[in-house]
């Protein structure tokens, strides 16, 4: 095999195993995360993880990076199709409900289980969890600013606020759709951010009426 097939196998192997590991932290947390429990659900050996990883602190940081990016790629790309102003940050809205109401992760949401982990453990894991938290709250938050500048919400809207306010009503849903009705929680979690933005919007045409 050439430099460049191993190299391929081996960036393959470690995504793999990176994939699991964010499934398996959705559920139990990053700190339940042990090489063996990995092992056998990548189907490679223990000896295999010390070729991409020198400790557990390592792998979860990381996991943590291969969440945002799979973050980008399901929930952030799609909504920048959207056109720019109050469709995209509906948009957005709609595909992170649509992330959880696919199951692609088995605990609903890997940084919904990692933030109430690691909240009162400082380190470097809590640190990467937070820079990440903060990095979707501010990406939300310019997506409102956005709508302002282009006139399709309210010059009113404190786009910090609202922005808070989007997030936690998609926060919701991931609990509460596991113990409820979860037709009725993404509805819910729907109407609740689509009626908040008609109302701010000088022109509601722009959103669906329901």
């Amino acid at each position: 095999m050439t430099q460049d097939g191993r190299r391929a196998k081996g960036l393959r192997s470690r995504e793999a195993i990176l994939g699991q590991a964010v499934a398996l932290a959705s559920v139990e947390g990053l700190g339940g995360l042990s090489l063996g429990r990995l092992a056998v659900a990548t189907g490679l050996s223990k000896s295999g993880f010390f070729a991409h990883w020198r400790d557990k602190e390592q792998l979860q940081l990381d996991a943590v990076g291969w969440a945002v990016r799979q973050w980008r790629e399901r929930v952030i790309a799609p909504a920048l199709g959207a056109p720019a102003g109050v469709r995209r940050l509906f948009a957005l809205h709609e595909a992170r409900l649509a992330f959880y109401a696919g199951r692609v992760l088995p605990g609903g949401c890997f940084f919904f289980a990692v933030q109430a982990e690691f909240d009162d453990h400082p380190g470097a894991v809590r640190s990467r969890v937070a820079e990440a938290l903060r990095g979707w709250e501010a990406f939300i938050r310019r997506l409102v600013e956005e709508a302002v500048e282009l006139g399709e919400l309210s010059p009113e809207v404190n786009p910090a606020q609202l922005a808070y306010e989007i997030d936690a009503l998609g926060d919701m849903v991931v609990t509460h759709s596991r113990l409820l009705d979860e037709h009725e929680i993404l509805g819910h979690a729907r109407r609740a951010v689509l009626q908040r933005l008609r109302a701010l919007c000088p022109d509601p045409s722009l959103l669906p009426e329901d």
